[in-house]
Protein backbone atom coordinates (compact mmCIF):
# COMPACT_ATOMS: atom_id res chain seq x y z
CA UNK A 1 0.00 0.00 0.00
CA UNK A 2 1.40 3.38 -1.04
CA UNK A 3 0.69 6.32 1.25
CA UNK A 4 1.72 9.83 0.23
CA UNK A 5 3.40 12.18 2.68
CA UNK A 6 0.29 14.38 2.56
CA UNK A 7 -1.89 11.45 3.63
CA UNK A 8 0.55 10.49 6.38
CA UNK A 9 0.60 14.00 7.81
CA UNK A 10 -3.20 13.99 8.13
CA UNK A 11 -2.76 11.34 10.83
CA UNK A 12 -0.62 13.71 12.93
CA UNK A 13 -2.80 16.72 13.78
CA UNK A 14 -0.09 18.09 16.09
CA UNK A 15 1.71 19.14 12.90
CA UNK A 16 -1.19 21.49 12.09
CA UNK A 17 0.00 23.71 14.94
CA UNK A 18 2.84 24.95 12.73
CA UNK A 19 5.72 23.12 14.38
CA UNK A 20 8.50 21.41 12.45
CA UNK A 21 9.18 18.28 14.47
CA UNK A 22 12.78 17.07 14.18
CA UNK A 23 13.09 15.19 17.48
CA UNK A 24 11.80 11.72 16.60
CA UNK A 25 15.01 10.09 17.86
CA UNK A 26 13.81 11.06 21.34
CA UNK A 27 10.08 10.42 20.90
CA UNK A 28 8.16 10.01 17.66
CA UNK A 29 4.74 11.53 17.12
CA UNK A 30 1.68 9.29 17.51
CA UNK A 31 -0.79 8.90 14.62
CA UNK A 32 -4.56 8.87 14.98
CA UNK A 33 -5.00 5.12 14.27
CA UNK A 34 -2.77 4.35 17.28
CA UNK A 35 -4.67 6.76 19.51
CA UNK A 36 -7.95 5.22 18.34
CA UNK A 37 -6.71 1.71 19.19
CA UNK A 38 -5.76 2.80 22.71
CA UNK A 39 -9.05 4.59 23.26
CA UNK A 40 -10.92 1.60 21.86
CA UNK A 41 -9.51 -0.58 24.63
CA UNK A 42 -10.59 1.78 27.41
CA UNK A 43 -13.97 2.53 25.86
CA UNK A 44 -15.05 -0.90 24.69
CA UNK A 45 -13.31 -3.79 26.49
CA UNK A 46 -11.42 -2.40 29.47
CA UNK A 47 -10.45 -5.50 31.44
CA UNK A 48 -7.39 -7.34 32.68
CA UNK A 49 -5.81 -10.10 30.59
CA UNK A 50 -5.69 -13.76 31.57
CA UNK A 51 -7.86 -13.13 34.63
CA UNK A 52 -11.38 -14.44 34.47
CA UNK A 53 -13.70 -15.82 31.79
CA UNK A 54 -16.15 -12.98 31.15
CA UNK A 55 -16.53 -11.46 27.72
CA UNK A 56 -14.47 -8.33 28.30
CA UNK A 57 -11.43 -10.15 29.61
CA UNK A 58 -11.66 -12.61 26.72
CA UNK A 59 -11.60 -9.74 24.21
CA UNK A 60 -8.76 -7.96 26.01
CA UNK A 61 -6.75 -11.19 26.31
CA UNK A 62 -7.14 -11.93 22.62
CA UNK A 63 -6.12 -8.40 21.64
CA UNK A 64 -3.08 -8.69 23.90
CA UNK A 65 -2.11 -12.02 22.33
CA UNK A 66 -2.63 -10.53 18.87
CA UNK A 67 -0.29 -7.70 19.84
CA UNK A 68 2.45 -10.20 20.72
CA UNK A 69 1.99 -11.91 17.37
CA UNK A 70 1.98 -8.73 15.29
CA UNK A 71 4.98 -7.14 16.99
CA UNK A 72 6.91 -10.42 16.80
CA UNK A 73 6.17 -10.78 13.08
CA UNK A 74 7.31 -7.21 12.46
CA UNK A 75 10.85 -8.03 13.61
CA UNK A 76 11.04 -11.66 12.55
CA UNK A 77 10.66 -13.19 16.02
CA UNK A 78 8.34 -15.88 17.35
CA UNK A 79 5.34 -14.64 19.39
CA UNK A 80 6.54 -16.59 22.43
CA UNK A 81 9.90 -14.77 22.24
CA UNK A 82 8.49 -11.25 22.69
CA UNK A 83 8.27 -9.84 26.21
CA UNK A 84 6.46 -6.54 26.61
CA UNK A 85 8.45 -4.13 28.75
CA UNK A 86 8.22 -0.48 29.76
CA UNK A 87 10.97 0.48 27.32
CA UNK A 88 14.40 -0.46 26.02
CA UNK A 89 15.97 0.42 29.37
CA UNK A 90 13.88 -2.13 31.24
CA UNK A 91 14.59 -4.79 28.63
CA UNK A 92 18.35 -4.34 28.92
CA UNK A 93 18.16 -4.37 32.72
CA UNK A 94 16.15 -7.61 32.58
CA UNK A 95 18.98 -9.25 30.66
CA UNK A 96 21.79 -7.76 32.75
CA UNK A 97 20.20 -8.92 36.00
CA UNK A 98 18.90 -12.24 34.71
CA UNK A 99 21.74 -13.98 32.82
CA UNK A 100 23.64 -14.96 35.95
CA UNK A 101 26.70 -12.75 35.67
CA UNK A 102 29.50 -13.57 38.12
CA UNK A 103 32.95 -12.35 39.04
CA UNK A 104 35.38 -12.65 36.16
CA UNK A 105 32.74 -12.67 33.42
CA UNK A 106 33.59 -10.27 30.62
CA UNK A 107 31.05 -7.84 29.14
CA UNK A 108 31.82 -5.98 25.92
CA UNK A 109 30.06 -2.80 24.82
CA UNK A 110 30.96 0.20 22.69
CA UNK A 111 31.81 3.87 22.96
CA UNK A 112 28.48 4.70 21.30
CA UNK A 113 26.17 3.30 23.97
CA UNK A 114 23.21 5.12 25.47
CA UNK A 115 23.36 5.18 29.27
CA UNK A 116 20.64 2.50 29.26
CA UNK A 117 23.14 0.05 27.78
CA UNK A 118 25.97 1.27 29.97
CA UNK A 119 24.79 1.73 33.56
CA UNK A 120 23.39 -1.83 34.04
CA UNK A 121 26.80 -3.29 33.16
CA UNK A 122 28.69 -0.80 35.36
CA UNK A 123 26.40 -1.82 38.22
CA UNK A 124 27.25 -5.46 37.51
CA UNK A 125 30.93 -4.60 37.66
CA UNK A 126 30.56 -2.77 40.96
CA UNK A 127 28.36 -5.41 42.61
CA UNK A 128 29.60 -8.66 41.09
CA UNK A 129 33.14 -8.03 39.90
CA UNK A 130 32.29 -8.34 36.22
CA UNK A 131 35.01 -7.15 33.83
CA UNK A 132 34.06 -4.51 31.27
CA UNK A 133 35.71 -3.75 27.95
CA UNK A 134 34.77 -0.76 25.81
CA UNK A 135 35.23 -0.86 22.04
CA UNK A 136 36.39 2.47 20.61
CA UNK A 137 37.30 3.51 17.06
CA UNK A 138 40.74 2.21 16.20
CA UNK A 139 42.29 5.65 15.76
CA UNK A 140 44.61 7.97 17.68
CA UNK A 141 42.37 10.23 19.80
CA UNK A 142 44.31 13.40 18.93
CA UNK A 143 43.87 12.73 15.22
CA UNK A 144 40.34 11.39 15.25
CA UNK A 145 37.97 12.63 12.57
CA UNK A 146 34.97 13.92 14.45
CA UNK A 147 32.86 13.66 11.32
CA UNK A 148 33.15 9.84 11.42
CA UNK A 149 33.39 8.05 14.78
CA UNK A 150 32.38 4.81 13.05
CA UNK A 151 33.07 1.37 14.51
CA UNK A 152 34.14 -1.50 12.26
CA UNK A 153 34.17 -5.24 12.81
CA UNK A 154 37.98 -5.10 13.15
CA UNK A 155 37.51 -3.01 16.31
CA UNK A 156 35.56 -5.90 17.87
CA UNK A 157 37.89 -8.65 16.62
CA UNK A 158 40.45 -7.62 19.22
CA UNK A 159 38.17 -7.76 22.27
CA UNK A 160 35.57 -10.53 21.81
CA UNK A 161 37.11 -13.79 23.00
CA UNK A 162 36.23 -17.02 24.82
CA UNK A 163 36.06 -15.13 28.13
CA UNK A 164 33.28 -12.86 26.86
CA UNK A 165 29.97 -13.69 28.52
CA UNK A 166 27.91 -11.15 26.59
CA UNK A 167 28.36 -8.41 24.01
CA UNK A 168 25.84 -5.59 24.55
CA UNK A 169 25.82 -3.08 21.71
CA UNK A 170 23.61 -0.50 20.13
CA UNK A 171 22.45 -1.16 16.59
CA UNK A 172 22.31 2.56 15.79
CA UNK A 173 23.83 5.36 17.87
CA UNK A 174 21.09 7.58 19.26
CA UNK A 175 23.54 10.49 19.39
CA UNK A 176 25.18 10.19 15.97
CA UNK A 177 22.83 8.09 13.83
CA UNK A 178 25.62 5.72 12.74
CA UNK A 179 25.13 1.95 12.57
CA UNK A 180 27.28 -0.80 14.00
CA UNK A 181 28.01 -4.01 12.02
CA UNK A 182 25.75 -6.19 14.19
CA UNK A 183 25.58 -9.18 11.84
CA UNK A 184 29.36 -9.46 11.76
CA UNK A 185 29.53 -8.98 15.52
CA UNK A 186 26.98 -11.80 15.86
CA UNK A 187 29.35 -14.08 13.96
CA UNK A 188 32.18 -13.24 16.34
CA UNK A 189 29.92 -13.99 19.30
CA UNK A 190 29.00 -17.41 17.93
CA UNK A 191 32.66 -18.24 17.33
CA UNK A 192 33.43 -17.43 20.96
CA UNK A 193 30.25 -18.90 22.50
CA UNK A 194 29.23 -15.44 23.71
CA UNK A 195 25.74 -14.00 24.04
CA UNK A 196 24.69 -10.93 22.02
CA UNK A 197 22.27 -8.23 23.14
CA UNK A 198 21.28 -5.56 20.63
CA UNK A 199 19.84 -2.20 21.68
CA UNK A 200 17.54 -1.63 18.71
CA UNK A 201 15.71 1.45 19.99
CA UNK A 202 16.99 3.48 17.04
CA UNK A 203 16.82 0.78 14.36
CA UNK A 204 13.45 -0.95 14.72
CA UNK A 205 11.58 2.31 13.93
CA UNK A 206 13.65 3.19 10.88
CA UNK A 207 14.84 0.17 8.88
CA UNK A 208 13.58 -3.30 7.99
CA UNK A 209 14.86 -5.66 10.69
CA UNK A 210 14.83 -9.42 11.24
CA UNK A 211 16.22 -10.82 14.49
CA UNK A 212 17.00 -14.15 12.81
CA UNK A 213 19.16 -12.43 10.19
CA UNK A 214 20.98 -10.46 12.88
CA UNK A 215 21.55 -13.61 14.88
CA UNK A 216 21.26 -12.00 18.30
CA UNK A 217 20.15 -13.64 21.54
CA UNK A 218 18.38 -10.56 22.91
CA UNK A 219 16.99 -7.45 21.24
CA UNK A 220 15.37 -4.51 23.03
CA UNK A 221 13.33 -1.61 21.63
CA UNK A 222 10.82 1.07 22.66
CA UNK A 223 7.33 1.82 21.37
CA UNK A 224 7.51 5.59 21.77
CA UNK A 225 10.21 5.85 19.11
CA UNK A 226 8.14 3.97 16.50
CA UNK A 227 4.78 5.81 16.53
CA UNK A 228 3.56 3.95 19.63
CA UNK A 229 2.66 5.19 23.11
CA UNK A 230 5.12 5.77 25.92
CA UNK A 231 5.57 3.14 28.62
CA UNK A 232 5.66 0.14 26.27
CA UNK A 233 8.56 -1.64 24.62
CA UNK A 234 9.75 -5.07 23.69
CA UNK A 235 12.50 -7.52 24.56
CA UNK A 236 13.19 -10.49 22.32
CA UNK A 237 14.65 -13.45 24.17
CA UNK A 238 15.66 -16.41 22.01
CA UNK A 239 13.24 -19.23 22.77
CA UNK A 240 15.86 -21.68 24.03
CA UNK A 241 17.12 -19.09 26.54
CA UNK A 242 13.73 -18.27 28.07
CA UNK A 243 14.02 -20.65 31.01
CA UNK A 244 17.66 -19.72 31.66
CA UNK A 245 16.93 -16.05 32.36
CA UNK A 246 15.84 -15.05 35.86
CA UNK A 247 12.89 -12.61 35.64
CA UNK A 248 13.34 -9.12 37.05
CA UNK A 249 10.06 -9.50 38.96
CA UNK A 250 7.78 -12.40 39.89
CA UNK A 251 4.11 -12.38 40.78
CA UNK A 252 0.60 -12.80 39.40
CA UNK A 253 0.23 -14.19 35.89
CA UNK A 254 3.77 -15.60 35.76
CA UNK A 255 3.32 -18.95 37.50
CA UNK A 256 2.09 -22.41 36.64
CA UNK A 257 1.90 -23.43 40.29
CA UNK A 258 2.67 -21.97 43.73
CA UNK A 259 2.73 -23.04 47.36
CA UNK A 260 3.91 -21.49 50.63
CA UNK A 261 7.43 -22.75 49.98
CA UNK A 262 7.99 -22.63 46.21
CA UNK A 263 6.59 -21.74 42.78
CA UNK A 264 7.10 -22.77 39.15
CA UNK A 265 7.12 -20.18 36.38
CA UNK A 266 5.43 -20.43 32.99
CA UNK A 267 7.91 -21.38 30.28
CA UNK A 268 7.28 -18.58 27.76
CA UNK A 269 7.07 -14.77 27.87
CA UNK A 270 4.44 -14.74 30.66
CA UNK A 271 7.19 -15.59 33.18
CA UNK A 272 8.61 -12.10 32.57
CA UNK A 273 5.30 -10.20 32.59
CA UNK A 274 4.09 -10.65 36.14
CA UNK A 275 1.37 -8.33 37.38
CA UNK A 276 -1.05 -6.40 35.23
CA UNK A 277 0.80 -5.43 32.02
CA UNK A 278 0.42 -2.25 30.00
CA UNK A 279 -2.48 -3.66 28.00
CA UNK A 280 -3.44 -0.42 26.28
CA UNK A 281 0.22 0.22 25.50
CA UNK A 282 0.63 -3.19 23.89
CA UNK A 283 -2.49 -2.65 21.79
CA UNK A 284 -1.17 0.78 20.81
CA UNK A 285 2.22 -0.66 19.89
CA UNK A 286 0.51 -3.28 17.77
CA UNK A 287 -1.42 -0.53 15.98
CA UNK A 288 1.84 1.38 15.42
CA UNK A 289 3.43 -1.71 13.91
CA UNK A 290 0.41 -2.14 11.66
CA UNK A 291 0.72 1.49 10.56
CA UNK A 292 4.40 1.05 9.67
CA UNK A 293 3.66 -2.20 7.85
CA UNK A 294 0.99 -0.54 5.72
CA UNK A 295 3.49 2.09 4.63
CA UNK A 296 6.34 -0.41 4.28
CA UNK A 297 9.64 -0.19 6.11
CA UNK A 298 11.59 0.03 2.85
CA UNK A 299 9.61 3.18 2.04
CA UNK A 300 10.23 4.55 5.53
CA UNK A 301 13.95 3.90 5.09
CA UNK A 302 14.03 5.51 1.63
CA UNK A 303 12.19 8.63 2.80
CA UNK A 304 14.54 9.00 5.72
CA UNK A 305 17.64 8.56 3.56
CA UNK A 306 16.42 11.26 1.18
CA UNK A 307 15.72 13.74 3.98
CA UNK A 308 18.85 12.77 5.91
CA UNK A 309 21.04 13.36 2.87
CA UNK A 310 19.42 16.76 2.34
CA UNK A 311 19.95 17.58 6.00
CA UNK A 312 23.63 16.61 6.12
CA UNK A 313 24.61 18.15 2.79
CA UNK A 314 22.80 21.37 3.70
CA UNK A 315 24.60 21.60 7.05
CA UNK A 316 27.92 20.99 5.32
CA UNK A 317 27.39 24.14 3.27
CA UNK A 318 27.14 26.30 6.40
CA UNK A 319 30.62 27.46 7.31
CA UNK A 320 30.20 27.55 11.10
CA UNK A 321 28.78 24.02 11.41
CA UNK A 322 30.62 20.98 12.69
CA UNK A 323 28.86 17.62 12.12
CA UNK A 324 29.47 14.52 14.26
CA UNK A 325 28.88 11.04 12.85
CA UNK A 326 29.10 9.61 9.34
CA UNK A 327 28.26 11.85 6.41
CA UNK A 328 25.58 11.27 3.79
CA UNK A 329 27.82 8.73 2.03
CA UNK A 330 27.13 6.41 4.98
CA UNK A 331 23.55 6.01 3.70
CA UNK A 332 24.88 4.29 0.58
CA UNK A 333 26.84 1.90 2.80
CA UNK A 334 23.75 1.12 4.91
CA UNK A 335 25.53 2.58 7.94
CA UNK A 336 23.32 5.46 9.17
CA UNK A 337 19.80 6.78 9.73
CA UNK A 338 18.46 10.33 9.52
CA UNK A 339 19.67 11.43 12.95
CA UNK A 340 22.31 14.15 12.75
CA UNK A 341 24.35 15.74 15.56
CA UNK A 342 26.05 19.07 14.97
CA UNK A 343 27.20 22.26 16.63
CA UNK A 344 27.38 25.89 15.58
CA UNK A 345 30.94 26.94 16.39
CA UNK A 346 31.09 29.29 19.34
CA UNK A 347 27.50 28.64 20.43
CA UNK A 348 26.00 26.52 23.19
CA UNK A 349 23.81 23.77 21.66
CA UNK A 350 20.99 24.56 24.09
CA UNK A 351 20.97 28.16 22.88
CA UNK A 352 20.79 26.97 19.28
CA UNK A 353 17.88 24.63 20.08
CA UNK A 354 16.01 27.42 21.90
CA UNK A 355 16.45 29.81 19.00
CA UNK A 356 15.22 27.20 16.52
CA UNK A 357 12.08 26.80 18.64
CA UNK A 358 11.45 30.48 19.33
CA UNK A 359 12.24 31.81 15.87
CA UNK A 360 10.72 29.09 13.69
CA UNK A 361 8.89 26.53 15.90
CA UNK A 362 11.51 23.92 14.97
CA UNK A 363 11.78 21.16 17.57
CA UNK A 364 15.21 19.52 18.05
CA UNK A 365 17.13 17.92 20.92
CA UNK A 366 20.24 19.38 22.54
CA UNK A 367 22.64 18.22 25.22
CA UNK A 368 24.47 14.95 25.91
CA UNK A 369 21.72 12.63 24.57
CA UNK A 370 22.33 10.23 27.48
CA UNK A 371 25.78 9.52 26.02
CA UNK A 372 28.18 11.36 28.32
CA UNK A 373 31.20 9.03 27.70
CA UNK A 374 30.82 9.54 23.93
CA UNK A 375 30.52 13.31 24.37
CA UNK A 376 33.69 13.30 26.51
CA UNK A 377 35.50 11.36 23.78
CA UNK A 378 34.47 14.02 21.27
CA UNK A 379 35.55 16.79 23.63
CA UNK A 380 31.95 17.92 24.10
CA UNK A 381 31.33 16.92 27.70
CA UNK A 382 30.58 20.49 28.78
CA UNK A 383 27.73 21.08 26.35
CA UNK A 384 26.97 18.18 23.99
CA UNK A 385 25.42 18.75 20.56
CA UNK A 386 22.32 19.80 18.72
CA UNK A 387 20.52 16.77 17.28
CA UNK A 388 18.01 16.87 14.44
CA UNK A 389 16.22 13.66 13.49
CA UNK A 390 13.81 13.09 10.60
CA UNK A 391 11.07 10.50 10.25
CA UNK A 392 8.36 9.42 7.85
CA UNK A 393 6.13 12.50 8.41
CA UNK A 394 8.82 15.08 7.64
CA UNK A 395 9.12 16.89 4.31
CA UNK A 396 11.86 18.39 2.16
CA UNK A 397 10.33 21.82 2.75
CA UNK A 398 10.71 21.37 6.51
CA UNK A 399 14.36 20.40 6.18
CA UNK A 400 14.96 23.38 3.91
CA UNK A 401 13.37 25.70 6.47
CA UNK A 402 15.51 24.17 9.20
CA UNK A 403 18.68 24.74 7.18
CA UNK A 404 17.66 28.31 6.47
CA UNK A 405 17.20 29.12 10.17
CA UNK A 406 20.41 27.34 11.20
CA UNK A 407 22.23 29.40 8.58
CA UNK A 408 20.84 32.62 10.08
CA UNK A 409 21.69 31.52 13.62
CA UNK A 410 25.26 30.71 12.57
CA UNK A 411 25.73 34.33 11.50
CA UNK A 412 25.05 35.54 15.04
Amino acid sequence: MTISIEEIRKDFPILDSGIIYLDSAATSLTPEPVLNAIQGYYRNYNANVGRGVHRLTQIASQKYEDAHMQVAKFIGAKPQEIIFTKNTTEGINMVASGIGLKKGDKVVFSLLEHHSNLLPWIRAKNKLGVELEVVKPNVIPEDRDKTKCMLEISDFDEVIDERTKIVAITHVSNALGVMLPVKEISRLCRENNSLLLVDAAQSVPHIPLDVKEIGCDFLAFSGHKMLGPTGIGGLVVKEELMKEIEPLTVGGGAVEDASFVDYSLIGTYERFESGTPNIAGAIGLSAAVGYLERIGMEKVKAQEEKLGTQLIEGLREIEQIEIYGGGSEAFELGRRIGTVSFNVKGMNPNDVALRLDREAAIIVRSGHHCCIPLMKYLGLDAEGTVRASVYLYNTEEEVERFLEIVGLISKG
